[in-house]
């Protein structure tokens, strides 16, 4: 469903539940590819949110043709950028994606809400603001999570990377994950941190006052977010397991019993190393279900034999 003019809601999900976004490279490398594609076809972004195996977003297009075509851009970008690092090839989405007209405004508040307050409800974090994939801390700060950057007091790794950024965004180019690679790798983390939100911010182009007019104000938007958790009526989805928790508990066992020094090298395992590593994750994660452990993995054929558990949301 599509309507010209107004706020749609967007929900789309990886191909097969594969987690997408693992690291915080995963993240920045989609939210330029999404940013610079939003302005290129003249998407106005309300409110966005990356999670663990889909993305949600509200916008507003001209016409379901360019919302499409948005949409395919972003997706064969990111896949063409991911797929060599995980030793996979194809799509990274399934089709097509879900969408859903919100035509009044307590609709449209509601489904902000719901956006903002999925990592919430998947225990990502503890209130909206906590999060830094869906973008909320940034409608009031350019550095929520860092200290602000002064330039003249920086390591001269951290002004080089901000002047890269800065070249790469007035060029109109997103980020990869080689480059990423190579300007954090001799910075601090709370380097990390301020590099993050400065990367965020420059790209960002999320119109936060067409977000807070809905609410009269900035601590009003919080208010919703923290009193109820929005509704999706339009649009199912599905999940794997009661909790996104488990995943941060996945990536540290994995990277400490493979001594991988990147994740998306693990993707790329053979199959029977790859079952290996489910039994281990299957006794160490508790709280992790089969089919969370191995949609982390990408186990294309476990995800099959378990997706009968999936919950309905």
């Amino acid at each position: 469903m599509f309507k010209s003019g107004v706020m749609n809601h967007c929900y789309q999900r990886s191909e097969k539940g594969f987690v997408l976004f693992y690291t915080v490279s995963d993240c920045l490398v989609y939210f330029t590819i999404y940013c610079i594609a939003a302005m290129q076809y003249g998407i106005q972004v309300h409110a966005m949110c990356q999670m663990p195996d889909h993305v949600h977003d509200s916008v507003t297009a001209n016409n379901a043709s360019t919302l499409a075509a948005f949409k395919k851009h972003v997706n064969s970008v990111f896949a063409k950028a991911q797929n060599p690092l995980c030793g996979f090839k194809g799509k990274l989405f399934e089709k097509p994606f879900g969408s859903a007209p919100k035509y009044t405004d307590k609709a449209q508040r509601s489904n902000i809400v719901y956006i903002a307050n999925n990592p919430v409800e998947r225990h990502l974090c503890k209130v909206a603001e906590d999060f830094r994939w869906n973008y909320v801390a940034y409608a009031s700060s350019p550095n929520p999570f860092s200290p602000k950057i002064v330039l003249r007091e920086c390591r001269w790794c951290l002004r080089n990377a901000v002047k890269e950024v800065k070249e790469c965004h007035l060029a109109q180019r997103h980020l990869n994950y080689a480059q990423l690679k190579r300007l954090f790798a001799p910075l601090k983390e709370v380097e990390r941190r301020q590099l993050t939100d400065f990367i965020i911010t420059t790209y960002n182009v999320i119109d936060y006052e067409s977000v807070i007019k809905r609410f009269g104000s900035y601590q009003n938007m919080l208010t919703a977010f923290h009193s109820t958790t929005g509704s999706e009526h339009d649009l199912h989805e599905t999940f794997a397991g009661t909790t996104d928790s488990e995943y941060n508990k996945i990536y540290t066992l994995l990277m400490q019993h493979t001594h991988a020094t990147d994740i998306h090298d693990i993707l790329g395992y053979d199959h029977d190393t790859k079952m290996d590593l489910y039994f281990l994750l299957r006794g160490s994660c508790s709280q992790a279900t089969s089919l969370q452990i191995a949609k982390y993995l990408r186990m294309e054929r476990e995800i099959q034999q378990f997706d009968t558990h999936r919950i309905k949301h």
